[in-house]
């Protein structure tokens, strides 16, 4: 077993004639939080399955440490994973949730108090399943995957139905896990969210990788589509120069002006050298969603 590391490559999953997921290819490093993204029927559920070796490929492989799920001597002691909040008997109450995992993963009782007591979990304990709430139930689906304290952790839509607080906590305990190391998987809907969680992101459609990488280094590749905002007393002489360079300008108003193709700090300083005031200076840059949105789209076209 190496560092944790998750490498997904060349995963195919057909189903008669639906192509499922197609030729992908993406690894997920330690110490970091890396969101999986990609519109409904994308593949991202289907691929978290073959990870975990719940439905078997058609092509490709993917593996954790180096092996595959199915090859780990211990897996509960590797990977925890959540593909479902609501998978536990509505009649048991979350500590014998906790305490019939540990019997089955062979682990210690004591795990079944330390992991309620590390998703805040403790005052209800012993309250029946059937009686908590969707957030909840994330909650002790988290719980049961931490019980092996493992290295790496798989989690699909882990923020679903969680308020504003909750989802806070949430945000914390994963940047937390990855602080220490391990490596972080959330399959996630929520895209401000994930822009404010995720170091990486891995986004997919139509079952082929659409875009990886660092979000600050996606972001930036869309910032020639940065929309920047400028008022000036001269909207003329600022559009004549700012076209001098390459950008797109068209009027946004009186005596304002519409830019994109540049930075703000090029508006300003071509403003500067033509000789023209500057009333104000905004830029309107392009978040998750906008990126995720036009990748998305883009891919869907070509297939």
């Amino acid at each position: 077993m190496d560092d944790g590391r998750i490498v997904v490559s060349g995963l195919t999953k057909r189903y008669r004639a639906v192509t499922a997921v197609d030729d992908l290819s993406f690894t997920v490093e330690p110490g970091r939080v890396t969101g999986f993204l990609g519109p409904n029927g994308a593949g991202k559920t289907t691929t978290l399955r073959m990870l975990l070796n719940l439905v078997m490929p058609t092509a490709g492989a993917a593996t954790v440490g180096g092996r595959r799920y199915v090859d780990l001597r211990e897996p509960d002691r590797v990977v925890g994973a959540v593909l479902e909040a609501s998978s536990a008997h509505k009649g048991r109450t979350g500590r014998n949730h906790l305490r019939a995992c540990c019997i089955v993963a062979g682990l210690p009782m004591a795990r079944a108090e330390q992991v309620l007591d590390l998703v805040g979990l403790t005052p209800a304990a012993d309250r029946k399943f059937k009686g908590y709430s969707l957030g909840m139930r994330q909650r002790l689906g988290i719980a049961a995957a931490m019980l092996g304290d493992p290295r790496v952790l798989i989690l699909d839509e882990p923020a679903n139905g969680l308020d504003p607080e909750g989802i806070r906590w949430m945000r914390e305990f994963l940047r937390g896990l990855a602080a220490e190391g391990r490596t972080v998987l959330v399959s996630s809907h929520l895209l401000s969210e994930m822009q404010a969680l995720a170091d990486d992101v891995v986004i997919i459609a139509a079952g082929r990788l659409a875009r990886q990488g660092a979000v600050a280094d996606v972001l930036a590749s869309m910032a020639g589509d940065t929309q920047i905002q400028v008022g000036t007393p001269d909207p003329q002489t600022l559009a004549s120069a700012l076209r001098a360079i390459g950008a797109t300008v068209r009027p946004a108003g009186p005596d304002t002006l519409l830019v994109t193709g540049t930075s703000a700090a090029v508006v300003g300083d071509t403003a500067l050298a033509a000789g023209v005031a500057v009333h104000h200076l905004s830029a309107d840059q392009p978040d998750l969603e906008d990126v995720f949105l036009t990748l998305t789209t883009e891919r869907a076209a070509i297939r």
